[in-house]
């Protein structure tokens, strides 16, 4: 019989003993607010009672069979009747794999006929051609309505009184052809609710009837603007449907359906509104005031500022796809309102952004930055955080980026004088004529950078002659990347200091009252905030409060372009109170902007200002509707992360010795105490390996100034160390050879010929001088026995560092994060054999009475090794830097190629220190060495070779569990009391273990309050609505009042919402 789990409901399909079965399982997760369901086998132990099951069961599944509603397997009330008790052996059910996109495209190919079929037949009229409504004689069907019904002349014009812009075609005895609805007598009824004017019936009785026209109606008696000769030259030639009706009044009317001819009657009342105002109740925009001819749609303009917005679309594109939607096959004969098409959009842009805003008459004028939408999740005092609060705490520190963009080029205008400007600093483009004034008075003094050189401030001065500007400076939130309102400057040149003062001066005015902490992210900010404070205080129109504390930092990403120290001093992982951020969002929005920057480049100023400015605020917008689901997935991924940090973190801490961890918890926070005075107190977190473990020239200097001991002649030391030296070199040019591969160049091959002469002398008169020292041996003859054999990495065909080993997370090793970067196989490469005590032998240097030649080299060998490690170690975070620094900031080709070179350079240097250090640990294994000295230089494995970059680059995940190599991290407590050099990389180990883990508390800490403050903000907005609401309501401007309340039930739901989802995430915690 079978089974029935109580907890799901289910039936655990058994079989004979022994038989491996699945249990079926639904399983639910939840994706963007929708419950997703889908079935799983699950493996059970097999039981030794048979179930009896009915073969439907095992049945191919259905297309439907993924739905819970139709699960393939039985309930156990439906076994119970079975008659079968002993089924054969059955094999587990199999669940339908889903389907791709390649499934469903074989699928249609089945069916591609009858759909083919369909659509001819759709070309012809029904048998009979009757009229759908009426029975008359069809004539005319409507594309654009459903079923496309064949319709008779009378019936086509009444079914479309409400629908004037629908596409008809005509039937002509053959075939459908194009039309239009004015040739079925169509009319536009302006006024009425499109019932004709009784006035205008009473006028056209003429005066007898006493009929007149009102001043509305005689603005238009003499109907529309006469038609362009030029392009109506050949009227005889024109398809019908793009004919205009002749003798008639009519509009042209341009449509998302493309672009019609319409007659219209207006309404001819004592005291109707003029014409332009009648036609604007229509939903229609007129083109001009006076006698207008062209009107678009409100659709029309709204799904051109949409297509502009999503995907960049320009207006002459735009307006080409009317045409071909008009007429596919006479595009050219189209009436071309391209013109038209710009000038109502600039005016269509700031009516929807004053209506939006709550600005309903002239007399509540825009002040600056009043038009643009900011972020809901940054704090600002009297609108999402409670002015009474401690301002001075560290989480209402408001996070800034500042960064410029050089896609958004203007050319120079044609007439720059004739200009009107439409919302001039209303949104976020600064006002012009107060910062063309200031550009003027303000002159830009070249600063010398003390860091690297750098694009920004190397390319300042640099002018184009064909560009009014070369780009545009923006100030954005860091954490969700909201442009600050009336803070986008222009650059004249270059990205000047004096452009992106005037930037961040404006965005630290808004919305800053009693906010007294910034944190403020750009990528030059080593050099730009060394003088901020007197360029503002000599400039009268740069504002910054005295009492603000500005913290400067660098993005994660632009910091390891800078000099070493910078990474310390600005990095935002050792910037306290930052949380998690990188620092480089502005970044992101560039591309959003970047997608209407091509077209903006000739156009007017004012228009470019107006479309930027429609772009950013689209941008703000899209990020405050999303801002709860984005925080909600943050303060998840926090939550995990922290608790990450906080076990990587112990584990490190427990190891330290109490001295040491007091010590460098001190250090830690008086360097961020004392941050902002002086950056360079940072420097503590900066990695600083000094060499004083000893080296092989300290070694061989303490023994050369040592009493000369009894059978070891004077210059011993020095012969070893020549010998030492000899095999570096002669690894070093087996590792060359191997990077040269099979077929090198010839000048390769004379440069590393020469090496090998070389070191062919040098090695004869080692072993010359080897009688001297080794006078008891034969070294001539003990250099001919054999050779010696040690470890060379070789590099295969995929030269390591460019293939996928050394980034084996990701698909592409040249685009991935650097989780570790390792060495390929070692394999076995020929050394020559020097006659040194270690290739000789124990026993025969005793026998031969040099046994004291033992203890030196072996002391030598530990310098050898110190030395080989240490190099190792800066290799790999050398080149850890380098690939993030360099290899993933290279854009172009060439760039890529010079970057990789210099990882391979340093793969080289790599290789090379692990075959010393692995033939300095055979030599100490055939001297002798203690366990103690052999248990400290351990084995040197490949894995060994991989480096974890978080020691050296912040933000990566593999900080938080970092496994470090034994050379990094042997036993703390003896290490550190015994090498000072460890002592220094465990304390830079430590600080920045806890610096990560500093930062994701803070990071959680800071999203939990972010959603409240998301959560207050769109409070705040629905009491602004319904204040602008009941006012309406008093004024009595009830259209005003239903929008604003409309409002405020949107932000109340988006309210809602959010205090929602945080009690999902918080259920045992009080809201």
């Amino acid at each position: 019989m079978s089974r029935r789990d109580p907890r799901k409901g289910l039936t655990m399909i058994g079989a004979t003993p022994g038989l491996r079965v699945k249990q079926l399982e639904v399983k639910t997760r939840k994706n963007k607010g929708r419950t997703r369901s889908r079935l799983v086998q699950v493996p059970i132990k097999p039981s030794n009672v048979t179930s009896p099951i009915n073969s439907s069961c095992l049945s191919t599944p259905s297309k439907h069979s993924r739905s819970p509603s139709k699960p393939h397997f039985r309930f156990a009330h439906d076994e119970a009747n079975a008659d079968d008790m002993n089924p054969p052996p059955l094999e587990p059910l199999r669940l339908p794999r889903k389907k791709t996109q390649n499934d469903y495209i074989r699928e249609w190919i089945h069916h591609k006929e009858d759909l083919l079929r369909i659509m001819l037949e759709m070309e012809a009229p029904p048998s009979p051609r009757n009229c759908a409504r009426c029975g008359k004689d069809g004539v005319y069907r409507c594309t654009d309505c459903m079923h496309q019904l064949l319709l008779c002349t009378d019936c086509c014009r009444l079914v479309h009184n409400v629908h004037p812009f629908h596409r008809i075609q005509q039937w002509t005895g053959e075939f459908f052809q194009e039309a239009a609805l004015h040739m079925t007598g169509l009319k536009l009824q302006l006024g009425h609710d499109g019932a004709p004017c009784p006035s205008a019936i009473i006028g056209q009785q003429g005066p007898q009837s006493g009929g007149r026209l009102n001043k509305a109606a005689m603005d238009i008696e003499g109907g529309p603007l006469p038609m362009n000769d030029e392009q109506w030259e050949d009227i005889d030639e024109i398809p019908l449907h793009l004919r205009p009706p002749s003798g008639s009044k009519y509009l042209t009317v341009i449509d998302v359906t493309g672009v019609h001819f319409v007659l219209v009657e207006q309404c001819q009342c004592e005291g109707a509104d003029s014409y332009h105002l009648q036609l604007f109740r229509a939903k229609l925009c007129a083109s001009t005031f006076e006698k207008p001819s062209t009107v678009f749609t409100f659709a029309v303009l709204d799904d051109f500022l949409r297509d502009n917005l999503e995907c960049g679309t320009s207006g002459m594109n735009y307006y080409s796809k009317l045409r071909r939607l008009t007429s596919n096959v006479f595009p050219h004969l189209v009436p071309n309102r391209y013109r038209e098409l710009l000038r109502l959009a600039r005016q269509w842009r700031l009516l929807k952004l004053l209506k939006w805003n709550g600005f309903k008459q002239t007399m509540d004028r825009p002040s600056q930055g009043d038009l643009a939408l900011f972020c809901a999740a940054c704090p600002q005092p009297g609108i999402n955080v409670d002015p009474t609060d401690d301002l001075n705490d560290w989480k209402f520190t408001r996070t800034v980026v500042m960064d410029g963009n050089f896609k958004a080029e203007h050319m120079h205008e044609k007439r720059p004088d004739d200009q009107v400007w439409l919302m001039d600093g209303r949104g976020f483009m600064v006002t012009h004529p107060p910062y063309q004034a200031y550009l003027k008075a303000t002159p830009h003094i070249t600063e010398k950078s003390t860091c690297n050189n750098h694009r920004a401030i190397s390319q300042a001065n640099i002018s184009r002659g064909k560009l009014r500007s070369t780009g545009i400076g923006a100030t954005a939130c860091a954490r969700h990347g909201c442009f600050y309102p009336h803070s986008v400057v222009d650059f004249q040149k270059g990205e000047r200091q004096l452009n992106m003062d005037y930037s961040l001066s404006n965005a630290l005015s808004h919305n800053m009252m009693g906010i007294a902490n910034v944190l403020c992210f750009y990528d030059i900010n080593c050099s730009y905030m060394k003088n901020l404070r007197k360029r503002v205080d000599n400039s009268d129109f740069l504002h910054i409060p005295s009492s603000l504390r500005i913290i400067p930092g660098i993005g994660i990403w632009h910091v390891h372009g800078h000099k070493e120290e910078c990474y310390a001093r600005y990095a935002p992982l050792f910037i306290k109170g930052s949380g998690w951020v990188d620092g480089e969002i502005i970044e992101t929005l560039w591309s959003i902007l970047n997608v209407v920057s091509s077209s903006t480049r000739g156009m007017s100023s004012p228009h470019r200002q107006e479309l930027l400015d429609f772009q950013m605020n689209d941008s703000n917008f899209m990020k405050m509707i999303r801002i709860v689901e984005h925080l909600s997935q943050k303060l998840k991924a926090a939550r995990i992360s922290v608790t990450m940090a906080r076990e990587a973190f112990k584990k490190l801490d427990e190891a330290v010795p109490s001295s040491h961890r007091a010590a460098w918890h001190i250090q830690e926070q008086s360097a961020l105490s004392g941050r902002v005075q002086d950056v360079s107190v940072m420097d503590i977190f900066e990695i600083q390996l000094k060499k004083e473990a000893p080296t092989i020239r300290t070694i061989e200097l303490k023994l050369l100034e040592a009493t000369s001991q009894p059978g070891v002649q004077r210059g011993a030391a020095s012969w070893l160390t020549r010998g030492l030296e000899i095999e570096e070199a002669e690894i070093m040019l087996s590792i060359t050879r191997k990077e040269c591969g099979k077929f090198p160049s010839e000048i390769k091959r004379l440069a590393m010929a020469r090496r090998a002469d070389r070191l062919a002398s040098e090695r004869s008169r080692f072993v010359a001088d080897g009688q001297i020292y080794m006078e008891p041996l034969n070294v001539g003859a003990l250099s001919d026995e054999h050779e010696d054999y040690v470890n060379v990495p070789e590099d295969d065909a995929r030269h390591d560092s460019g293939g996928g080993d050394i980034f084996p997370e990701d698909e592409d090793s040249n685009e991935s994060a650097d989780e570790g970067i390792e060495m390929g196989a070692p394999k076995m490469s020929t050394i020559s054999h020097l006659p040194l005590p270690s290739n000789v032998g124990v026993d025969r240097c005793h026998a031969a009475g040099v046994h004291a030649l033992l203890d030196m080299e072996l002391q030598l060998r530990i310098g050898q090794a110190n030395d080989a490690l240490h190099g190792l170690r800066l290799a790999l975070a050398d080149k850890a830097v380098v690939f993030r620094g360099v290899v993933r900031q290279a854009k172009s080709y060439s760039t890529r190629t010079r970057a990789w070179q210099i990882v391979n350079s340093i793969d080289s240097s790599v290789k090379q220190h692990a075959a010393i250090y692995r033939r300095c640990r055979e030599a100490m294994i055939a001297l002798g060495a203690d366990v103690d000295t052999l248990s400290r230089f351990q084995e040197l494995l490949n894995s060994h070779l991989t480096v974890d970059t978080a020691a050296f680059t912040q933000n990566a995940h593999s900080h938080r569990s970092s496994n470090l190599p034994w050379f990094w991290s042997i036993d703390i407590p003896r290490d550190t009391t015994s090498k000072s050099w460890l002592t220094e990389f465990y304390r830079i180990h430590w600080l920045r273990a806890k610096a990560v883990k500093d930062r994701w508390e803070e990071e959680e800490e800071l999203l939990a309050s972010e959603f409240q403050w998301a959560i207050n903000f769109f409070k705040y907005r629905a009491r602004k609505w319904n204040e602008k609401c009941v006012s309406c309501k008093v004024a009595g401007l009830l259209g005003a009042a239903s929008y604003a309340a409309r409002q405020k039930a949107i932000y109340e739901q988006l309210a809602e919402q959010g205090a929602t989802k945080w009690q999902n995430m918080n259920p045992y915690m009080l809201q």
